[in-house]
């Protein structure tokens, strides 16, 4: 049977890619991925299952879901055109998508679905440094973290315990890993920019209140703080730390092996070993 075997949060910074090939492989931003890519190699997976917030590309004002899930062989990304990213084409397992898509509306989540998609950088700048090969397939699971109405904390905890079942009553013995991708504190040209860039981090106060209720595995009490209106207070995709949510809910109540705070972009680089 699938067992999940790891928990991933990740950032999405599209220039990131640009400032990597930019400064090297000593540079911060390096430093943070690389040690994740080491990590994922670790647990020899099959499967990266992705929660992540669509920023407007694969869906639009016109048609936009709370919840939905890619199913198809393959998708493009990106579908944005971030600087210094090449055209992928990554794998997945729509058979296995489809399962825990019917898996989740049987537990009560109205789950969307897109086929023929592409996806941007929210999914596609982890993968390009995370597993650059695109030799294992990924599942894309979007949330809708930007436009309120947001579904709630809890919801989304609950969410992602829904998809772990899934993926366990799966027959084939696949090892999974389950990410979040976003940040925690960011405003991404909006009214709370910091001079001189095109985002900023409102509410640092909050993204480090995060990390310190994931270390510490207080899980309920992050749910509890985790309010639609302190989301957006901290930024204009503070609801991207929904998809971190999720994969807590998806892995269990488990202490991090380490979350790696990156302050200046208001969001961190964790990872979850068993």
């Amino acid at each position: 049977m699938a067992q999940i075997v790891a928990g991933f949060g990740v950032p999405h910074t599209p220039i990131f890619p640009h400032f990597v090939k930019r400064d090297g492989p000593d540079c911060e931003i390096a430093k943070l991925f690389g040690a994740q890519k080491n990590d994922l190699a670790a647990v020899r997976p099959d499967l990266i299952v992705m929660f992540d917030t669509d920023h407007l590309n694969t869906f639009f004002l016109d048609t936009m879901p709370i919840f939905a899930m890619g199913i198809d062989k393959t998708f493009r990304a990106p579908n944005d055109e971030p600087r210094d990213v090449p055209n992928y084409v990554v794998q997945s397992m729509p058979d296995l998508a489809t399962h825990i898509r019917n898996a989740a509306v049987a537990a009560g989540y109205d789950v969307g679905m897109t086929t023929h998609y592409s996806v941007d950088h929210s999914v596609t700048v982890p993968l390009h440094f995370l597993t650059p090969d695109m030799k294992v397939p990924v599942i894309p699971f979007f949330i809708s973290g930007h436009v309120p109405p947001l579904p709630s904390a809890k919801r989304c905890f609950a969410l992602g315990q829904a998809v772990a079942k899934a993926i366990e009553s799966w027959p084939a013995p696949l090892r999974v890993v389950v990410m979040g991708s976003g940040s925690f504190s960011l405003e991404v040209g909006g009214p709370r920019m910091a001079p001189g860039r095109s985002d900023g981090v409102p509410d640092p106060d909050w993204a480090w209140r995060i990390i310190k209720l994931m270390e510490e595995q207080k899980v309920d009490t992050l749910l509890a703080e985790a309010t639609e209106h302190q989301m957006l207070k901290a930024g204009n995709v503070g609801g991207e730390l929904l998809n971190w949510i999720a994969m807590l809910g998806a892995i269990g109540t488990r202490k991090p092996n380490y979350i790696a705070p990156q302050m200046q972009n208001g969001h961190a680089y964790g990872v979850w070993r068993w």
